[in-house]
């Protein structure tokens, strides 16, 4: 096995050999550049490498181009002569066309497998991120994610949250005294972001069989690594969706994890593309909790690479952490553009050679400005690099080979069927009944002993006549009493224990 991963060169002018080192694959890193500028195909070439390293790779398919990775390039296609050129160019000799072990994942479940959490592994600070929610929206989701926890009422679906904040909004006062005041209004309002989650097909992201994070991180008897795709072009119609969805899998790898130290190559690299998503309008909090996430993962041999048009997209807390980095062309139209190209320029260590800025605005599509880590994990100077083909099929797939992929998958038939057990809206519900036959057979000897006493009345006792019969709406009443007293004696006798969450709100499954 190789000690690095070949990027590109070119010689005369260029690089004469750029390499990610495995050793600082899990030290994570930017792809930036314009629209048409070549980050696609920068992406493809490192899944390769990574893959043929033995290292799994996740990755989101923004466009649907990068599905080409589990079918093999060809001498027919239009570029091949090109491809051969540049290969010969940057003396890239081992080049040949070649497939890779391709694992096809789709959050609606009709691009590859089905890919599911549960609500309560979501958790509620980054379910509130997703729902867009309020200061005190979030503080009533926190209440909701407590009594779940606390009253062994799992959230595994989207009818269990439901179920659960109608059970707060009736029972409101009860448990406003435990855990603070919660306004019906507040509810409601969940309930509508709900609603529109549900249109954006968010009810297929949270079930079971929820995802085994083992199955992100296969290795093919052959010793590539399997590269992981989620269809991401129909997720895209929901940004928040999108960037919610890879934040949790990012936070589920770093509670699960165990410690590694510095491994001879990552356990697995996780590219987050259109990154500008996952930072566009979050609060600060939010942002602080990615970068300590960014920070520790690195220790769990996860490398995190972000893909975006611009590198301040990125927080720069976060885009300091970065240290290996392909920088694709910018372009400098108006003053805002120019500021933000000559801040990219002075992120990379300058090379007397030539002036960073005006490479970054004259490199051509296929070329980037790179700098690596080097030996002492110190990043190299910024290179000019022409970068090389990629061995797979560059573009889409048609649907009927995407099938065949899917077909031969070793997870085909684990995910497709859907799970729906016990859980927080059954329990429930079997509370409801519980408390109503309760009342039922409560109020049966009192409406018995109320029709002697009033048939007694009128035999012995002209005025009785006059009493009224006891409402029929006493009964309902006195169902909505015994559930809020069933719930009372709930909260006072806890038989379960609270879980624990971790550093993103979701659950910490300790293994």
């Amino acid at each position: 096995m190789s000690d690095g991963i070949f990027v590109g060169g070119g010689g005369a002018g260029y690089a004469e050999a750029e390499q990610l080192l495995l050793k600082f694959g899990n030290r994570h890193g930017l792809i930036a550049g314009a629209t048409g500028t070549g980050k696609s195909v920068t992406l493809q070439i490192l899944a390769e490498g990574l893959s043929d390293a033995g290292v799994p790779v996740f990755l989101a398919d923004v466009k649907g181009d990068l599905a080409g990775l589990a079918l093999s390039g060809s001498d027919s296609f239009k570029l091949h002569d090109a491809f051969m050129k540049r290969a010969a160019t940057i003396g890239y000799s081992d080049y040949h066309y070649r497939a890779f072990p391709v694992t096809f994942w789709d959050l609606y479940g009709q691009q590859g497998h089905p890919i599911r959490t549960t609500v309560s592994e979501m958790g509620p600070l980054m379910l509130s991120r997703m729902l867009d929610l309020s200061e005190a929206q979030e503080g009533a989701m926190n209440i909701a994610f407590r009594l779940s926890d606390e009253e062994q009422l799992p959230l595994l679906d989207l009818k269990d949250l439901q179920a659960l904040l109608v059970f707060i909004g009736e029972n409101a006062d009860k448990i406003g005294l435990r855990y603070g005041n919660v306004e019906k209004s507040t509810i409601g309002a969940i309930q509508r972001r709900l609603l529109v989650l549900e249109n954006q097909g968010g009810t297929l992201l949270f079930g079971e069989p929820a995802l085994e994070l083992a199955d992100l991180m296969q290795v093919d008897p052959d010793g590539r690594g399997r590269i992981n795709i989620l269809a991401a072009d129909k997720l895209m119609g929901a940004p928040k969706l999108y960037a919610t969805f890879l934040l949790w899998l990012l936070s589920e790898l770093f509670e699960e994890l165990p410690e590694v130290g510095n491994p001879d190559k990552p356990k697995l690299v996780f590219f987050f593309d259109e990154a500008h998503l996952l930072f566009d309008d979050a609060p600060k909090a939010l942002v602080d909790k990615v970068e300590q996430v960014a920070r520790l993962i690195r220790s769990k041999g996860v490398g995190v690479y972000f893909i975006s048009q611009n590198p301040a997209d990125v927080p720069d807390d976060i885009l300091g952490q970065l240290g290996n980095r392909v920088q694709h062309a910018l372009r400098a139209f108006t003053a805002k553009d120019r500021k933000e190209l000559r801040m990219a320029a002075q992120n990379y260590r300058d090379n007397p050679r030539f002036s960073i800025e005006d490479a970054i605005k004259e490199v051509g599509t296929g070329e980037a400005v790179t700098s690596f880590l080097e030996d002492k994990g110190i990043p190299s100077v910024a290179e000019r690099t022409l970068i090389r083909p990629p061995a797979s099929h560059l573009g889409a797939i048609t649907p009927a080979q995407r099938a065949a992929v899917i077909a031969a998958s070793p997870l085909v038939g684990k995910y497709e069927t859907v799970i729906d057990r016990d859980s927080a809206f059954e329990r429930l519900q079997k509370r409801a009944e519980a408390a109503a036959k309760e009342a039922e057979k409560a109020a049966a000897p009192e409406e018995e002993a109320a029709d002697e006493g009033f048939t007694s009345a009128r035999r012995y006792d002209p005025k009785a006549a006059t009493k009224p019969r006891r409402a029929a709406a006493s009964r309902s009443d006195s169902v909505t009493t015994a559930f809020a007293k069933s719930f009372a004696r709930q909260l006072g006798s806890r038989s379960g224990r609270a879980l624990v969450r971790g550093i993103l709100g979701s659950l910490f499954k300790a293994r």
